[in-house]
């Protein structure tokens, strides 16, 4: 047998071992996505629902505000936080505010304003309302806090740039964590403050506007049933 030859096999061979891997390779890359694809909708068919975030007792958020008390940049944790609870703001909402939105021409502070699209979830503007304790807390950081230019971001960064929604989540999720609070998350105060509007009787249309929600079941979900609502209603057979 020639070398020509030789090598001519050799090379054969080898084309069709690297055929047959890249054969093997491509069917298990197709398997593999069948099976995430089947999988995720098994998930979806069975209820399959992610950890939700916890919702805070007033002992807690009260245990989360004197942590922050003794901790650098507190009146601006501390108003990011209670507006999360109080106008239950989505956190990027919260980082995509700017002074004009939430002070007037003259100087008050707001008790609605209009966010636009880019500053809201979904690519679609809307309202949110700000409860006289949200207004106290808002005033009592700008007080301290004068903007340069009303379009300025209203929380500011050590640079003095504005957070983002990313930086933002890392912040408020380190502060409940070092407040000791298991399971908060920066989705908390938000959930937070609509169940605790739905224990007080208002009604779930109400809550999808304040939220924000063009879906009656995703408010639904976030309303959480705590035991001691479930035991209150036992007591009213």
């Amino acid at each position: 047998m020639n070398r020509k030859y030789t090598k001519y096999v050799q090379t054969k061979n080898l084309l069709q071992n690297q055929r047959g891997f890249g054969w093997q390779l491509g069917v298990g890359i197709i398997l593999n996505r069948k099976y995430t694809i089947r999988n995720k909708t098994a998930r979806k068919q069975e209820g399959y629902v992610m950890t939700q975030a916890a919702t805070l007792t007033q002992q807690q958020l009260q245990r989360v505000l004197d942590y922050l008390r003794t901790r650098r940049h507190y009146k601006r944790n501390r108003a990011i936080i209670l507006l999360t609870h109080y106008a239950m703001l989505r956190i990027g909402e919260v980082a995509a505010l700017r002074y004009c939105d939430v002070v007037g021409e003259d100087g008050e502070i707001r008790a609605e304003t209009t966010l636009s699209a880019a500053q809201t979830k979904g690519n679609k503007a809307r309202t949110i309302w700000f409860a006289e304790k949200a207004r106290v807390e808002l005033a009592a950081y700008i007080a301290t806090h004068k903007p340069k230019s009303p379009t300025q971001p209203l929380f500011y960064t050590q640079r003095s740039d504005g957070f983002t929604a990313n930086t933002l989540t890392h912040i408020v999720n380190g502060i409940y964590k070092n407040a000791g609070i298991c399971g908060a998350t920066s989705h908390s105060g938000r959930r937070t403050g609509l169940t605790n509007l739905s224990e007080r009787g208002v009604g779930v249309r109400t809550l999808m506007a304040i939220a924000g929600h063009a879906n009656m079941s995703t408010t639904q979900r976030y309303i959480d049933m705590r035991p001691s609502v479930i035991r209150a209603a036992v007591e009213l057979v």
